[in-house]
């Protein structure tokens, strides 16, 4: 059986994807699945045993240079040869469901009752329920599976196996991390402001909760915060990773706390410990587990419509933070 799935951004939402994977092949270990993404998040999926391709494409760029249209749909065009039995379309936006639809005839999406961009749903031969509030997780898992007679549940998610691969990193990360003490990875950005705990206190939390840290970063806003933290405290700032790399960093980790953001959910992807701060976005976007945990600040989240001027997150006080991380700590 050949199967595309179309997931085409964004890093966390691909990792929260990614989980269905192991449960597919196992269900139909004959099946060959490939994977057609935004190409600047390919790393995330590269070197997965499960899947058989990464195929990318460039839709983003189209925001600023409509002329690479023509190229962009004769790539997809060209990814139809593979002749595949179906095509499951995780995103469930109207950009991601054409190009599941130029694949193949045979799709499979959300219904227009579970997704933001409802027209999507048009383009599918069959549909899926799910409403748009649920877990993000299980929304994912249940419009890979269900079409394809797999059934998944809540117990197999939270005994998942890790499902982010790597590689030996580029970036010589060896000297960054310490024996002596535990390692912290701090995800200090994110796509909104509003999301981003604030790095005043992210100070109070080093302060209180001696380790290594490592900061990451992704762009130059972060990393100037994240200097910032470095000239008052013993943290270090990493070097600006690729993907590959940035899983590396992360697996070898005691402890990564974050914003809502790509990197911190990764962490559950390795299976390694992680505290994921929420302020304007839902909790209901991910799993907890016994070493993957949340604190949400006190404001109410309507998931039908985020509020990115919601900076609530400044509200949750660094001793839930510290006091958190040395229970996840001690159970390392």
């Amino acid at each position: 059986m050949q199967i595309a799935i179309v997931k085409l951004s964004a890093l966390g939402d691909i990792v929260h994807a990614m989980v269905a994977l192991q449960f597919i092949k196992a269900a139909l270990p004959q099946a060959q699945i490939d994977w057609i993404v935004e190409q600047n998040f390919a790393g995330v999926l590269a070197d997965n045993p499960h899947i058989r391709q990464v195929l990318t494409v460039n839709l983003k760029a189209l925001k600023t240079d409509k002329s690479l249209f023509f190229s962009q749909l004769a790539k997809v065009k060209q990814y139809r040869q593979q002749h595949y039995d179906v095509v499951i379309d995780a995103q469930g936006l109207i950009k991601s469901a054409i190009v599941a639809r130029l694949l193949s005839s045979n799709t499979v999406g959300f219904d227009r009752n579970s997704i933001r961009e409802k027209w999507a749903a048009k383009f599918y031969r069959k549909t899926v329920a799910c409403a748009y509030d649920a877990n993000t997780i299980d929304r994912n898992v249940s419009v890979l599976t269900q079409s394809l007679g797999v059934s998944v549940s809540p117990q197999q998610i939270l005994a998942k196996q890790p499902f982010l691969y790597f590689k030996p990193a580029d970036a010589d990360l060896h000297d960054y991390f310490q024996a002596n003490q535990a390692n912290l990875m701090l995800v200090i950005g994110s796509t909104w402001p509003s999301r981003n705990y604030p790095k005043e206190q992210f100070l109070q939390v080093m302060q209180a909760l001696p380790a290594n840290y490592l900061i990451c970063w992704g762009n130059e806003q972060e990393r100037q915060a994240g200097l910032w933290l470095v000239d008052r405290s013993d943290a270090r700032l990493l070097p600006r990773l690729s993907l590959n790399d940035l899983k590396a960093a992360i697996a070898g980790v005691d402890l990564l706390i974050g914003n809502d953001t790509g990197p911190t959910h990764m962490a559950w992807g390795l299976n390694r410990p992680s505290i994921t701060l929420f302020g304007p976005t839902p909790v209901s976007r991910v799993y907890q587990t016994n070493i993957n945990k949340v604190l949400k600040s006190p404001s109410v989240v309507n998931p039908f419509k985020l509020n990115k001027n919601d900076f609530s997150i400044a509200e949750i006080p660094p001793k839930e933070i510290v006091d958190l991380a040395n229970l996840l700590l001690a159970r390392g």
